[in-house]
């Protein structure tokens, strides 16, 4: 059963390796190095290095069998990023498409405020991360349910600020690395710089924000609760094997 166990891990760990790879890495190289017309030309290196996104998205999406807002939205900026260099559109396009993606992503977080399932609530505070049912019935005991809710808020907020953050930056580096006009050889090779910096500049930023609003969201969990951090996932953890042992043993019954 310990072998089963670790195998979904390094899968995991397989995926991002593989994600990064072909949505950044690949596409960044075919821009750069092969959109002349030695190679394969601007518009077909745009295509070739757009197809790669965009393949993998969709078999993403086919494998999970299931539409994931994040992933659909993903999809739809590549279409929307071909659309607009095929096009020859305006470079102003290139920004405002580049800050827009984020940008609805931030307001979608604010008004989940306004639902019964905060993205926060949904992303964050599940069964699959923390014990739900002992953190519950914990702050029912101390009385700061109430409390923990705007906890929630709060963290929902600074959730949608750092994608407003990512926003901003996405403007600012397409307007500063994109000049030439779209269809050349030279747009092409922008672009897969603005694609490469784009993770040292704004998602590695985004990343450490994202470990703030944990860090800030299971503070508060320990401090509302008077449970140690260890507890709340020991007592989670402890539950899977549970389940992985009874279900085991139904099959060997069976």
């Amino acid at each position: 059963m310990d072998s089963n166990k670790g195998e979904p891990t390094k899968q995991k760990q397989e995926n991002v390796l593989l994600t990064l790879l072909i949505n950044v890495v690949i596409p960044t190289v075919i821009l750069i190095k092969f959109s002349g017309d030695k190679y394969l030309g601007p518009t077909y290196g745009l295509i070739t290095a757009l197809a790669f996104p965009i393949s993998y998205g969709l078999y993403d999406l086919i494998k999970s069998k299931k539409v994931n807002f994040f992933s659909a939205l993903g999809i739809v900026s590549v279409l929307l990023t071909g659309g607009i260099a095929l096009l020859e559109l305006p470079l102003e396009y290139i920004a405002i498409k580049e800050a827009a993606i984020p940008a609805i992503l931030g307001i979608a977080v604010l008004i989940s405020i306004k639902t019964p399932y905060p993205l926060v609530r949904t992303m964050l505070y599940n069964d699959k991360v923390v014990d739900v049912a002992k953190v519950d019935e914990a702050l029912h005991k101390s009385n700061n349910k109430e409390a923990f809710e705007k906890v929630l808020t709060s963290a929902t907020l600074m959730f949608s600020a750092s994608f407003i953050f990512s926003s901003v930056m996405n403007y600012a580096l397409a307007k500063y690395i994109i000049v030439s006009p779209p269809g050349t050889e030279e747009f092409n090779v922008e672009f897969g710089k603005m694609t490469a910096l784009s993770y040292p500049v704004i998602a590695i930023p985004s990343v450490v924000i994202l470990f703030g609003i944990l860090f800030y969201l299971f503070r508060n969990i320990t401090q509302l609760t008077h449970l140690k951090l260890e507890e709340i996932f020991a007592a989670h953890a402890e539950h899977e094997d549970n389940t992985d042992t009874k279900e085991n043993e139904s099959k060997d019954a069976s």
